[in-house]
């Protein structure tokens, strides 16, 4: 391909890419400013279910509005095991670790999707993915054992660790149930139907758990923000990349997620970015990458 023909493909994609990255690494921000006064379910509520209102016209401007009808109990499922759980329990872990450990923890997502998928789906694990997935997973056992190093609060760090890890496994095994149950389902109605699933299975818990007084602006205003762009916009962007780039790209925005959510962190929250937790992060990655195969050996 002539360099003449890609180049312009090439720096759209590149710019979506790195666009994804840091609105992905400042949704552990946002709801790390919303779950202060709302708590964690009803951050989880309101973000899946304003992530909806603003999904709903996209996906009837593409003429797919049936498909929410056709799969709505399978749409449950999945916005159950991958947005209504896992967005609780990172609401949950930001408010007792740092925001930054949380993303770093995020970029295991891909690392608990191969070995879900191995474990159900039987994947094939050539040398390189299982190689992967010793590497990742021992990146993660290094950074849960170095935790009080960079707890923002001591006594419910290590509960906060493992929420992430729960967290990243729903993910890879929600991966799997997409995989093995809605193969035929359109992206977006997946996307659309997520967050309503997420939204409706969230109602009674955030009903129960609704601050007895009202949040203030600033907090409504990361909630606002988190729905419209650190989801909805976030999952268009994503399915675009999905489309252009291919899944192996962009699956990869996971790797660059944690840059963005470590500065943050640091520089509007003031969190402590330790020397231990960079390198339990390059190892992460590393595993990550090659577990998921994004990454290969080379062969001779």
């Amino acid at each position: 391909m002539s360099a003449g023909h890609a180049a312009p493909g090439a720096s759209t994609w590149v710019v979506e890419f790195v666009a994804l990255a840091a609105i992905w690494g400042g949704s552990f921000l946002f709801m790390r400013l919303g779950a202060a006064d709302f708590g964690p379910m009803t951050v989880a509520f309101l973000r899946c279910a304003i992530a909806a209102l603003v999904l709903l016209p996209w996906l009837a401007y593409q003429g797919r509005m049936s498909g929410l009808r056709q799969h709505w109990g399978k749409l449950l499922i999945v916005g159950t095991l991958n947005c209504a759980i896992p967005f609780s329990l990172f609401a949950f872990a930001v408010a007792h670790i740092t925001t930054g450990l949380a993303s770093v923890l995020n970029a295991a997502t891909p690392l608990f999707g191969a070995l879900v998928a191995w474990l159900w789906l039987k994947d094939r694990l050539n040398a390189s993915r299982v190689v992967g997935l010793c590497i990742g997973v021992a990146g993660v056992i290094m950074l849960a054992s170095g935790k009080a190093s960079f707890a923002s609060g001591a006594s419910l760090s290590a509960w906060a660790v493992l929420a992430c890890l729960l967290a990243t496994l729903l993910y890879g095994l929600s991966g799997s149930f997409i995989r093995r149950y809605m193969g035929d389902v359109h992206p977006s109605v997946t996307a659309t139907g997520s967050q309503i699933g997420s939204a409706v299975s969230l109602a009674v818990p955030s009903a129960l758990t609704w601050p007895a007084v009202m949040p203030g602006g600033q907090s409504w205003a990361a909630i606002v923000f988190l729905g419209v762009v650190c989801t909805a916009i976030a999952y268009i962007l994503y399915f675009r990349l999905m489309t252009t780039v291919g899944p192996a790209r962009a699956l990869s925005v996971t790797f660059l997620i944690p840059v963005f959510g470590v500065v943050y962190g640091a520089a509007l929250l003031g969190e402590a970015v330790t020397s231990w937790m960079l390198v339990c992060a390059v190892v992460i990655v590393v595993g990550t990458a090659l577990a998921s195969g994004v990454v290969k050996f080379s062969k001779r």
